[in-house]
């Protein structure tokens, strides 16, 4: 490529906050839930690079063809690559795209069309490299940018941003398509490859579940995992994650405690899968527990009826009836994020 930046070029990384930093050095923007990419066009070459330095090209063909139609044949951009399903972004839905299979991604990219939410401009028309500007400054550029050459070309949004604090916490309760809030320093140059200038302030949920088993540890006698439930509509107590974060000194007792609760069949919907591939027989076992003890767990994302990550426990609740420990706990707001695009 003759872009005066390669594709072995690393995206700028966020660190992690716990709250929205402030003052007149700071923008926001919604963080939002899917991919992210650098697009690379040099003319008629066209590369998707995840921000990890590996390639997304082939996964994504429509966000290929979207970026060639652009009447600017000479740009980097950098960001997000999302796929709405009825008003609505879905991470599932993106997963499904990272398939070996050419038929299948094919065919997926025309029954659920990604878009390409973009925050920075990292070269321009003119294959001028704008990393050595300040954001303040490539945002202007990227404003221009879209004017001009993104309106026609619907599969490429702009990502909105915001001076003013108050309107950046209002994203938070944005329903499932924001992840959280991204805080950028308006002064600083592209910080390539680090996480200087960059904060990401994530959602963090609760939800009180019922404990339906347990996994032991691979080599010891001790709990290693709870595994999770809540009940849903049909009254059934479905598997929905897992919590580890048990401390060592806790491990004998709670065990013991979770022995005398043993008792079929645990989980009377949705229930834990076999062993993996990772497993050994034993790790992927577990035992049914009575559905008697509450805990409250913190997380990040319930997505495809369970917690995409593991969750973190926060304290046990034994004033709480486990028949009110329900699906709609982790609903999140119905109002739709891509109305702000």
């Amino acid at each position: 490529m003759t872009l005066p930046i390669s594709k072995a070029y690393a995206a700028m990384e966020a660190a992690p906050a716990t709250s929205l930093p402030f003052g007149e050095q700071w923008q926001y923007e919604p963080k939002w839930d899917g991919f992210r990419c650098l697009a690379f066009r040099d003319r008629k070459k066209i590369d998707l690079q995840s921000k990890s330095g590996k390639p997304l090209t082939r996964y994504f063909p429509e966000l290929v063809a979207a970026l060639a139609r652009l009447s600017a044949n000479t740009f980097v951009l950098d960001g997000e690559i999302v796929i709405p399903i009825d008003g609505h972004l879905s991470f599932d839905q993106l997963l499904m795209r990272i398939h070996p299979s050419k038929t299948r991604v094919d065919k997926l990219s025309q029954q659920t069309p990604c878009l390409f939410i973009i925050f920075d401009l990292l070269v321009n028309p003119e294959a001028k490299a704008l990393t050595k500007l300040s954001l303040e400054k490539r945002r202007e550029q990227l404003d221009q940018f879209a004017s001009k050459y993104l309106k026609r070309n619907p599969a490429i949004r702009l990502s909105p941003f915001t001076l003013d604090l108050a309107t950046a916490r209002g994203w938070f309760h944005m329903g499932i398509d924001v992840d959280g809030v991204v805080a950028k320093r308006r002064d600083l140059p592209y910080q390539t490859g680090t996480r200087t200038g960059m904060q990401k302030i994530k959602k963090i949920r609760t939800a009180d579940c019922v404990i339906g088993g347990f996994r032991y540890l691979e080599k010891q006698p001790l709990v290693g995992s709870l595994l999770l439930g809540l009940y849903n509509e049909q009254g059934e107590l479905d598997h929905v994650g897992f919590t580890s974060s048990i401390s060592a000194k806790d491990r004998p007792s709670l065990t013991r405690k979770l022995r005398k609760l043993v008792k079929p069949p645990g989980f009377t919907g949705k229930a834990p899968g076999g062993p993996s591939r990772w497993s050994n027989k034993r790790s992927s076992e577990w035992q049914p527990l009575s559905p008697k003890l509450v805990a409250e767990v913190e997380f990040d994302h319930f997505t495809g009826g369970r917690f995409r990550h593991g969750t973190k426990f926060v304290r046990w609740r034994p004033d709480k009836n486990p028949a009110a420990c329900t699906i709609d706990q982790v609903e999140r707001e119905n109002r739709s994020a891509l109305n702000l695009l």
